[in-house]
């Protein structure tokens, strides 16, 4: 079962005059790792090495730092807690003494390990994107429906009503697909949303 952070943690040691500091985060997607990175670009850090897993995709990156000894130990402490949908960020300031490939990697390494053993893990709960149709007398008993249950949701208002989009867990689509049967008296349905199926 794959764990993704409750929330946001850093960590800082200095090692042989050099500052590290570990900043990891959940992410949902590419579009929040960008938007991570960019409101955290420090120019005044030497490197800013980083990685990040979601689902099975990965990546990294050494910012200047030899090949492989910084992004890569970062993504292996990622992986080694069995983490997913997490962006792990360490800063390094240089302070004037080299650290050797062997000594860089276990410093980016074992930063990010110190910052996520710190995080608190929670089972990471596979949502499916589904959207189905309303009229507006019903969309204020569909809006109850969804808040009770804390399912995120947009809503788009049309000529003939109201359109959703929601992500739900697992267990709350039969549910819903139930009441919408029910408030619509068969009308509309719950229609799933592939993932690359983006209209």
């Amino acid at each position: 079962m794959p764990f993704t952070l409750a929330a946001q943690v850093s960590f800082e040691e200095d090692i042989k005059k050099s500052r590290f500091q570990a900043i990891a985060v959940p992410v949902e997607n590419e579009q929040a790792v960008k938007d991570f990175l960019e409101s955290n670009k420090d120019l005044s850090t030497t490197h800013q090495c980083w990685a990040w897993k979601i689902g099975h995709t990965v990546r990294f990156n050494d910012d200047g730092e030899p090949s492989g000894t910084a992004g890569r130990p970062i993504l292996a402490t990622i992986e080694g807690n069995e983490l997913t949908n997490v962006l792990v960020l360490v800063n390094r300031w240089y302070g004037g003494v080299k650290l050797g490939t062997g000594g860089l990697v276990r410093a980016y390494g074992g930063c990010a390990g110190q910052c996520l053993l710190l995080a608190e893990k929670i089972e990471l709960i596979e949502k499916k994107k589904v959207h189905f149709a309303c009229q507006f007398n019903e969309w204020a008993i569909f809006q109850y429906e969804l808040g009770q249950h804390n399912i995120e949701y947009l809503e788009e208002y049309t000529a003939l009503g109201v359109r959703v989009e929601a992500s739900l867990q697992i267990h709350q689509i039969e549910p819903l697909k139930l009441k919408i049967q029910d408030i619509t008296r068969g009308r509309e349905k719950l229609h799933m949303i592939e993932e690359d199926d983006h209209e």
